[in-house]
């Protein structure tokens, strides 16, 4: 071995293959937003890979070199777990393309972090209203045993709690004045405006409801979610899992008219 014409190899891993490199780096470029944690969970779940956040990290340091308008928020963990039959909703705002302001309806289930459904009204929200919204957000989904929503004075309405009543779905409210109390829609409507709203426009409330539509299929379908381990909100619901891709050969799927790209098997 001392007189041997080979080169020494150096003892310990070889590293990620020149394959996962150029995936990972071409979901960072696809996806400038998205984090190490968010790139090695979507890479494991797509091609069955063994990476996590921290080769990730290493091959974006060592690789990428980003433009000067990349970047985005980091990931924040989930502040707790919930239990099944809970669901969430909230209300917040959106302006569009003409300045007029749009009140969004937003229910998420909080055990597998689906969006439930989204409702629009582009009006001020009164009683009555917050009913129909809910009513059409939830349209076609059995009903959860309880429902948590914050101490918004629209919550009060005595026409919201006989909504309640005649679904019978029992009232969960967070504490008052206490955001963290009411986390899981909290921060989706965090990641909602970050990733969508903050970069499309939208012209009235039916083109409003149709991309927010677009966006809930992305997320409870393709998203992973650190939160649920790398998994999708859809397969916590069914338990069923998309088939893996090989590095060898995958093609890229296009969500929301090109906003998100991710690999998938060719």
């Amino acid at each position: 071995m001392l007189y041997s014409s080979r080169p020494k190899r150096k003892p310990g891993p070889k590293g990620p293959s020149p394959e996962l490199i150029q995936a990972v780096l071409e979901l960072k470029r696809r996806n400038p937003r998205f984090g190490c944690p968010r790139i090695a969970q979507q890479l494991a779940k797509t091609f069955g890979v063994d990476i996590n956040k921290d080769v990730a990290r290493r091959i974006l340091a060592t690789h990428y070199r980003p433009s000067p308008h990349d970047g985005g928020p980091s990931w924040l963990t989930f502040l707790g777990h919930s239990k099944e039959s809970l669901w969430s909703l909230d209300l917040f705002r959106a302006e569009s393309i003409l300045l007029k302001s749009h009140w969004i309806l937003l229910v998420m289930d909080q055990f597998t972090r689906r969006i439930i459904g989204v409702a629009v009204q582009p009006v001020a929200v009164d009683g009555p209203a917050l009913c129909r919204m809910f009513n059409r957000a939830i349209a076609g989904h059995d009903l959860p045993l309880r429902l948590s929503f914050d101490h918004d004075p629209l919550f009060k309405y005595r026409q919201w709690a006989a909504n309640l009543r005649i679904l019978q779905v029992r009232p969960i409210r967070s504490g008052p004045h206490v955001p963290v109390s009411h986390p899981f829609v909290e921060r989706l409507i965090g990641t909602v405006r970050r990733e969508y709203l903050d970069h499309v426009l939208f012209w009235t409330a039916n083109d409003l409801e149709k991309k927010l539509e677009a966006f809930k299929h992305y997320y409870n379908t393709h998203r992973v979610h650190q939160g649920l381990t790398g998994n999708t909100p859809n397969e916590m619901a069914d338990d069923r899992a998309p088939p893996q891709a090989s590095l060898h050969g995958y093609d890229w799927r296009s969500h929301c008219k090109g906003l998100f790209e991710l690999p998938v098997a060719a």
